[in-house]
């Protein structure tokens, strides 16, 4: 069972497509949110154990929740100035740092705590995008201050209970644990942005050198032709038998050319087919369907010209007809034969007839001494077999 799979996932076709990193900042996102939510939570338990009034119980749970609401503005200000040359508008600063502000000073009155009044503000600053250095030194600052006033208020009216102690600890861990998830997220942006750089390398030096190889080829061509159309001009006068012959000559060349032309932007445009339907499974997948692929250890010897495009139209078709839960890929090579498959759940939208897409695939694996065949049921399957490339250059 597990021997086709893992065949998939070890072979160089086997790759995954890049999904980039926004889910990463909604974990970032949702982390500093719980911290500061465990925050609040903490402190209005205190409240209510302590058997506060219930004007304090509001002030520390509304007001709490008022300041997390705003910490969504300072978070959107730190991803939005992880883009080059970008800036953070006065709004999305000035708001949550005087919600923060108002929150701690009224929250710690309330309360009767220097801790809860200083740390929503230390929380505050540590959200703020620093230059390199100055948020670590900052964070130091923050932390030794908050553990002197935790140590405060621990000591204060003659101690606090056991359960007590978990604001006290937590408010001060808070900053700590923020400015790890935002430094993981710093990390996560900084590579995005080598992978980046990367691609567009990558990009450059192929465009390099598809350059190269068109001036050589065309290059060798052209000066060939040049001297045999020279040559035939000289023989023209003398030996006009002889200057027929060179301009034929030259025509050959000129098709020589046209052909390595041909050869060349084929080599460069077609795509591995391991490759080919690895996407395609990707593609299904982030379609939100289950995939079950099986596809030969050697399916870049497949005849990627013929079904590269076919496996392109076949995984469109199941994403704009397909019942949407789950879809089955095959790709296996037969005696003198390859055989690929894609099966996914019928739907009614392609319950019946052909669409113009399958009968562009017909016409294709026709050119190409292929079948087609098309099977309706609880499930949309299309089977196409096209003869090897290498059994049909013996």
């Amino acid at each position: 069972m597990n021997g086709p799979r893992a065949a998939v996932e070890s072979r160089p076709g086997a790759r995954r497509l890049t999904h980039g990193i926004t889910a990463t900042w909604w974990y970032t996102v949702s982390a500093v949110l719980i911290f500061e939510a465990i925050f609040v939570g903490s402190w209005a338990a205190v409240a209510v154990g302590a058997g506060a009034p219930m004007v304090t119980r509001v002030v520390i749970g509304v007001g709490g929740i008022a300041w997390i609401l705003s910490t969504l503005l300072l978070l959107s200000a730190y991803r939005h100035r992880a883009e080059p040359g970008a800036s953070a508008s006065s709004f999305h600063l000035a708001v949550p740092l005087g919600t923060a502000v108002a929150y701690g000073a009224v929250g710690g009155i309330a309360a009767g705590t220097w801790l809860l009044a200083l740390a929503p503000i230390a929380q505050a600053l540590v959200l703020l995008r620093w230059p390199a250095g100055v948020r670590t030194r900052l964070l130091a600052v923050v932390t030794i201050a908050l553990g002197c006033l935790a140590t405060v208020d621990g000591l204060a009216e003659g101690g606090v209970a056991e359960g007590e102690w978990v604001p006290l600890v937590q408010s001060v861990l808070m900053p700590i644990m923020t400015v790890s998830s935002l430094w993981w997220w710093d990390v996560l942006v900084v590579l995005d942005r080598v992978r980046a750089s990367e691609a567009r390398l990558a990009a450059t030096q192929e465009r390099l050198r598809v350059a190269t190889d068109v001036h050589d080829l065309q290059g060798h061509h052209l000066q060939v032709i040049a001297l045999q159309l020279e040559l035939a001009e000289r023989l023209h006068a003398s030996d006009p038998g002889a200057a027929l012959e060179q301009l034929r000559a030259a025509r050959r060349s000129v098709d020589e050319a046209r052909q390595g032309t041909r050869d060349l932007a084929t080599r460069f445009r077609s795509v591995p087919l391991g490759d080919e339907l690895a996407n395609a499974r990707d593609l299904l997948i982030a379609a939100g369907l289950d995939v079950e692929a099986t596809i030969a250890p050697d399916a870049d010897l497949a005849p990627a010209t013929d079904l590269g495009p076919v496996i392109r139209e076949t995984t469109t078709n199941v994403l704009r007809h397909g019942g949407g839960h789950r879809a089955r890929l095959v790709l296996s090579r037969g005696p003198g034969s390859w055989r690929y498959e894609i099966s996914n759940d019928a739907s009614a939208t392609n319950g019946g007839g052909n669409g113009s897409g399958l009968d562009g695939v017909r016409r294709r694996i026709t050119e190409a001494a292929g079948t087609l065949d098309v099977h309706r049921g609880e499930e949309f399957t299309v089977v196409v077999t096209i003869p090897d490339a290498d059994r049909g250059n013996r």
